[in-house]
């Protein structure tokens, strides 16, 4: 056999690598600050490293069962009633997943036909695209609408919003599963009650099964509380929740995960991650099986922290007349980089690690249209204060000239 021209299949060949890897990758080679890949800098709480040194010294340390190790599904299960109000079955309805990525890929894979159709809304985790061509599915996408960014800088509050006509229109016989994603990646979103409950209308009227990634459910500030779209009436059967221990307790290599779902569905999601990952990371389980059980104040705690983070970065950021969201939610706030000449935020992001220091993203990685975003830049504040001031001390230094 002659393996020189051998090539990934076509219909994965247009995602290459991912924008994540490219950005930490320069940020690596040019010793930039990295506020672009979401990870913190921060550890988890003490008493989970606790927990999961307590399971490596005990003998936990062989394969899990393949639906997570017992006591997590337990917790899991008890985390959806104390948080909003959601029985599920630890046994039957409750899978446990190699992060939140791997229960997404088991729904798409276990509950698309090749030609079934999902819908998903821009900008998106470039894993949700990606995961469809996996699984032979159509993509239809339906952008967000940005909020006006003032060309003389300035903090922006208002909110990025769905226009559900639009939603509506892409939705056809054929379409299986609508991905929906809140509070939402990279723009920080929290869809209101409004929102979710015409989207929950549209599922029910369409018969579409629903997948709710909720990885940032806990990161959520200002005051606000994040509702899931399981809670609203008729959604409970055809709804995957989905989430994850990485992004709630600063520990995104752990890659613990999992899907919530009546029976039938989180049976599928059970079928495929079988044969994916089968049970593995079997001390973090017990340790994230142990955090989804420290009080609500930890919970509070990692919000108003993240927060406080957020507020310096936007504050830094508005001081250099760079219009910039106040995002209600989530690691992430997005800049408009025209303002200080860099209509293309591509080019400003591979640009910026070797010339400025500093490495961020492009919001138009997370889209199929990117002229409406074109020059807006994804910056993660998930960061110590040491590093987040590192980073802004450059992108002041680099641009102050430029807005004064």
């Amino acid at each position: 056999m002659n393996l020189e021209n051998t090539q990934l299949v076509p219909r994965m060949r247009i995602f290459g690598t991912t924008i994540f890897d490219e950005m930490s990758g320069l940020a690596r080679k040019h010793g930039a600050v990295n506020l672009g890949q979401g990870f913190p800098d921060a550890s988890p709480h003490s008493a989970i490293l606790d927990a999961v040194e307590n399971a490596l010294r005990t003998g936990k340390n062989q394969y899990a069962p393949g639906p997570g190790i017992p006591e997590l599904q337990q917790a899991i299960a008890t985390h959806q009633a104390r948080f909003y109000g959601q029985t599920y079955d630890p046994d039957t309805e409750i899978a446990v997943t190699f992060g939140a990525t791997e229960a997404l890929a088991s729904a798409i894979l276990g509950l698309c036909e090749p030609g079934d159709e999902i819908v998903m809304i821009d900008p998106a985790y470039d894993a949700y695209p990606a995961l469809a061509a996996l699984a032979g599915a159509r993509m239809h996408r339906v952008a967000l609408t940005p909020p006006a960014y003032p060309k003389d800088g300035g903090i922006v509050d208002a909110p990025w919003t769905l226009d559900v006509d639009r939603l509506a229109a892409v939705i056809t016989p054929n379409t299986r599963l609508l991905i929906v994603n809140t509070p939402h990646n990279p723009t920080g979103a929290v869809f209101d009650d409004t929102t979710l409950a015409q989207i929950a209308a549209l599922a029910i009227e369409n018969d579409v099964i629903v997948a709710s990634d909720e990885v940032y459910e806990h990161l959520v500030f200002d005051g606000r509380t994040h509702n899931s779209i399981v809670n609203l009436p008729g959604m409970r059967e055809r709804t995957i929740v989905i989430s994850s221990a990485g992004k709630t307790f600063s520990c995104t290599g752990w890659k613990t995960g999992w899907a919530c779902a009546p029976e039938p569905l989180a049976t599928a999601v059970k079928g495929i991650k079988q044969f994916l990952t089968y049970g593995g990371g079997t001390p973090l389980q017990h340790g994230i099986a142990f955090g989804l059980t420290l009080e609500d104040e930890v919970f509070a705690a990692e919000a108003a922290d993240l927060q406080r983070r957020r507020d310096y970065v936007v504050g830094e950021l508005a001081a250099l007349h760079i219009p910039i969201t106040r995002s209600p939610a989530t690691y992430f706030v997005t800049a408009d980089f025209a303002s200080v000449g860099f209509a293309d935020a591509e080019a400003f992001c591979r640009w910026a690690p070797a010339a400025i220091g500093v490495a961020a993203v492009p919001v138009s990685a997370f889209v199929a249209d990117k002229e409406p975003v074109k020059s807006l830049v994804r910056l993660a504040v998930c960061k110590a204060d040491t590093t987040l001031e590192a980073g802004m001390e450059r992108l002041t230094a680099a641009f102050t000239k430029a807005t004064t």
